[in-house]
């Protein structure tokens, strides 16, 4: 099977008809979690995976298994799997192409009736992108007993509608057990959603580590007052004391190697022009692949928080509702023999973003295969990845779960073709 291919026109041509789902204007895509358009996503995907075979399970947050039979239907699955909801603002790859790329393996298999010595599985996660409910990856990380079952159901979006029930809405609520599928190892295909490879001329991101992350959401308490009649040294400004934090935010990230940190979100109350503000509401997230680094990062952080609080005379609150601790991928080597195999150029590299594989090698051997994606721009419309670089990824992938398969049945003293299983 070393010859065997995806077939590139396809996989582009599902990512476009995926993208149409919420396209925006400018060629992108927004289709937030638990929306109809994330429902019309997931029904895609289904029809998708069941024209090649594949049984449809959903479990209690919502998470979709495609399995796909193998030869020895016992032994574990090799998963791969990403998500399709996206950023009010996103493109047509993050996350997406994963999916699509998943697909796209089944559909090789099953045009080529090619049984695998294991199962094969497709998932789509619920809410990776944590944009309308949060946090991040929530699917994913309910899955492998992060996050609280009924805690994450229960979570609210800016308009007071519940995850749980907005699932039940579009059909997407179901009985499977959580963290109950039967799989061996897990690997997700991405677009790198940075300029590394690009810039390196590296067709592969052979990806060994995950970049650790905590989001914080922070509250600045001052108090409101006419901006024409308040002396400034009689002012308990809670936009001054927001703007010194957010470039302390930067000026921490720049201190330590690979260290970055931003502020995405911002509520501000009353939001008048001639009122001091008195209130304002906003997200804070710092990352780097090190975890010692990574804490000296937030205690620096709060500390500050709590000194402007002092210095100002204000009220701070600083909630670190989410920790992701950096993570290492055990199945890398299978993604860097893949690659070597079908004779593409690699690198190795760490994952900047969080990702479903992160969680999920908590459970399993995982790996992920980044491709190059233009100008390394993501979260952004104009994201894109080309043709060619989606099919590379989506070979690697094919060729990453066929070895595998292999080699778990092997391990278990399993035929791994269908001969073999004949004869025993």
């Amino acid at each position: 099977m070393d010859k065997l291919r995806i077939n590139g026109q396809r996989l582009w041509d599902s990512l476009m008809e995926m993208g149409e789902i919420g396209g925006t204007e400018k060629g992108g895509c927004n289709r937030l979690a638990g929306t109809d358009l994330d429902k019309q996503a997931r029904d895609l995907f289904c029809a998708w995976c069941e024209a090649t075979g594949c049984e449809i399970k959903v479990d209690k947050f919502g998470n979709i298994f495609a399995k796909r039979p193998g030869i020895n239907n016992e032994l574990p699955s090799v998963a791969t799997g990403s998500h399709l909801d996206t950023q009010p603002t996103g493109g047509k790859f993050d996350g997406v192409f994963g999916v699509l790329s998943g697909v796209e393996v089944l559909r090789t298999l099953h045009e080529n009736n090619i049984t695998t010595p294991t199962p094969i599985e497709v998932s789509v996660w619920t809410n990776e992108e944590g944009s309308r409910f949060q946090p991040a990856m929530q699917g994913s990380g309910v899955y492998v007993g992060r996050f609280d079952l009924q805690q994450e159901l229960d979570k609210t979006d800016v308009n007071g509608l519940r995850l749980g029930d907005e699932l039940a809405r579009i059909g997407y609520l179901g009985e499977e057990e959580l963290g109950s599928r039967n799989i061996g190892a897990f690997f997700e295909a991405h677009i790198e959603q940075g300029p590394i490879l690009e810039d390196e001329e590296k067709r592969i991101g052979v990806v060994r580590l995950g970049q650790g992350i905590r989001w914080y959401n922070v509250e600045i308490q001052g108090q409101e007052s006419h901006s024409g009649t308040t002396p400034m040294h009689l002012r308990k400004d809670a936009m001054v004391a927001t703007g010194k934090i957010v470039a302390e935010i930067e000026s921490l990230a720049n201190r330590y190697d690979n260290g970055l940190g931003t502020v995405g979100f911002m509520q501000v109350y009353p939001n008048s022009r001639n009122t001091i503000p008195g209130n304002v509401k906003f997200s804070a997230d710092l990352r780097n692949p090190n975890p010692d680094v990574l804490a000296t990062m937030h205690e620096e952080f709060v500390a500050y928080c709590d000194a402007v609080a002092k210095e100002r005379n204000l009220e701070i609150t600083v909630d670190n509702f989410w920790y992701f601790a950096p993570v290492e991928f055990n199945a890398s080597d299978d993604v860097k023999a893949a690659t070597e195999n079908l004779g593409y150029s690699h690198m190795d590299i760490y994952a900047g973003a969080g990702h479903d594989a992160c969680y999920m090698a908590d459970l399993v051997p995982a790996g992920m295969i980044f491709t190059p994606c233009e100008n390394g721009i993501s979260h952004n419309e104009i994201e894109y990845s080309s043709p060619e670089q989606c099919e590379d990824g989506a070979n690697v992938l094919l060729h990453t779960m066929l070895t595998a398969s292999k080699r778990i049945a092997e391990a278990a003293g399993a035929p791994v073709t269908e001969d073999e299983g004949a004869s025993v």
